[in-house]
Parts: structure tokens; C-alpha cells; sequence
């Protein structure tokens, strides 16, 4: 492992920014009453919203790393707060999926979308080939991210 360098400079900057980033979203939590996986799991609905998928409380449960009982104490929190509704599944009936309330959307565009006009602006400083590159990296970086705890097969 390399002890210094531009690259490693890269490593420590990326990870101060996660620092940063995560700071921002507890305090997010913090304000609105709100536990930092409640503040995840909206994330990972709104980037489900955002593509056009249906999250069942599985879905839910396995993206951020919950047991069912603990997804189902998630689900019925952030309910009753009103940021979040079960609702059957438009392709399959029997299938009962979490949705975002627009309210929770409202509140998080107020709270994260000054800092997120500011990361916009600064991207739009870089011409499409260095944000394709900015890109590749931050993929690459969470693919790493997400392969590092999975256990060796050989």
C-alpha cells in the first residue's frame, strides 16, 4: 500500500469529502428528528423513484443492510413521520412497495439542494470528458466500496 503521492492525496481529499457529506446528512437527521439510516433509507427510495423502480421492503431492508424485523421498524417509523407510504405494486398487485411522500422530497431538496447547486456548479466548471472521467472514478471508487467487505471466493 502506498504510503504517498497524488494518488493517496486523492484518497485522503475523497475521503474527507464522505466525512463532510456524512456530517451534513446527520445533521439533516438531527433537525428533522431523524435517525441516519431513516436519512438513508429515503435516499435509496428517491434513487429508486428517479429510476423508475418499485422498492419492496426487502429491496429496502438489503440495500442498506437491515434484518426484516429491523427494515419493518424502519418502514413503520418513517411512516408514521409521513415520509414514506406502503402501497401495492403497479405491475403486481399482491406486491406491497415503500414509496417517498413528496413531503420528504420537499424537505430534502430545502435542506441538501443549496449544497447540491454548488456541486453542479462546480462540475459544470469541467467539459464533458473530465466528467466522464469524474465519473468513471466516483463508479469505480463505489464499486471498490461495495466489493471490499464481500468475502473471497476461490
Amino acid at each position: 500500500m502506498p504510503t504517498e503521492g497524488p494518488e493517496l492525496e486523492t484518497v485522503h481529499l475523497l475521503r474527507a469529502a464522505a466525512v463532510e457529506l456524512g456530517l451534513h446528512s446527520a445533521r439533516f437527521a438531527s433537525r428533522n428528528g431523524m435517525h441516519p439510516t431513516d436519512v438513508r433509507a429515503l435516499i435509496v427510495l428517491m434513487d429508486a423513484r428517479r429510476a423508475a423502480e418499485e422498492t419492496t421492503a426487502g429491496r429496502l431492508g438489503a440495500a442498506l443492510g437491515l434484518n426484516s424485523a429491523g427494515t419493518t421498524a424502519l418502514v413503520d417509523r418513517l411512516e408514521r413521520a409521513g415520509h414514506v407510504r406502503r402501497v401495492r405494486g403497479a405491475t403486481d398487485r399482491r406486491k406491497v412497495v415503500i414509496e417517498v411522500d413528496e413531503r420528504a422530497v420537499a424537505l430534502g431538496q430545502a435542506f441538501f439542494g443549496p449544497l447540491i447547486g454548488q456541486v453542479v456548479e462546480l462540475l459544470q466548471g469541467y467539459d464533458e470528458r473530465e466528467r466522464a472521467a469524474i465519473r468513471g472514478f466516483l463508479e469505480g471508487v463505489r464499486g471498490a466500496a461495495a466489493a471490499a467487505d464481500r468475502p473471497l471466493t476461490s
